[in-house]
């Protein structure tokens, strides 16, 4: 009977191996920020295809910026482009602050915060932003975008 009881105990405390090599996860919001600090680190090396990376590859995604809006990831990168990559242009150094993740479910979330732009001249811009975020299996991307 004691034989019993202590094998019993054992195979409660001791993880199955299947389960030991595991790696978790990282929690929803661990996952978009560290997706919105790699953005910010493929835009401040100049790299606006990998700063893309963060948002939908469709058509649906969706951009308003001022009172512009935009649909469609091809159109909202030729717009960065030609705003920051253009003639007489420059992409700057950008921070985002102040950023708020709300979950809206397993697979939707809502962010809010600032985004700066320093640019080489020491001149600053800055705004606001909201995003809306959809978890797809490529990992969470923007699905659409307020910024102002």
């Amino acid at each position: 009977m004691f034989l019993l009881f202590a094998a019993s105990l054992t195979a409660q405390t001791v993880p199955p191996a299947a389960e030991t090599n595991k790696i978790p996860a990282p929690a929803p919001e661990a996952a978009i920020r560290t997706s919105l600090e790699a953005s910010t680190t493929a835009w401040n090396r100049g790299d606006l295809k990998g700063f893309m990376q963060s948002y939908w590859h469709s058509q649906e995604l969706t951009f308003f910026s001022g009172d512009k809006e935009s649909a469609g990831w091809e159109t909202a990168y030729q717009r960065y482009r030609a705003a920051y990559q253009g003639k007489g242009h420059e992409m700057g150094k950008l921070k985002f602050s102040a950023v708020r993740v709300q979950m809206l479910g397993s697979d939707a979330a809502f962010v809010r915060g600032q985004w700066q732009l320093t640019m080489k001249d020491g001149s600053k811009r800055t705004g606001l932003f909201t995003l809306v975020l959809k978890k797809f299996d490529a990992g969470w991307k923007i699905i659409h975008d307020h910024s102002s």
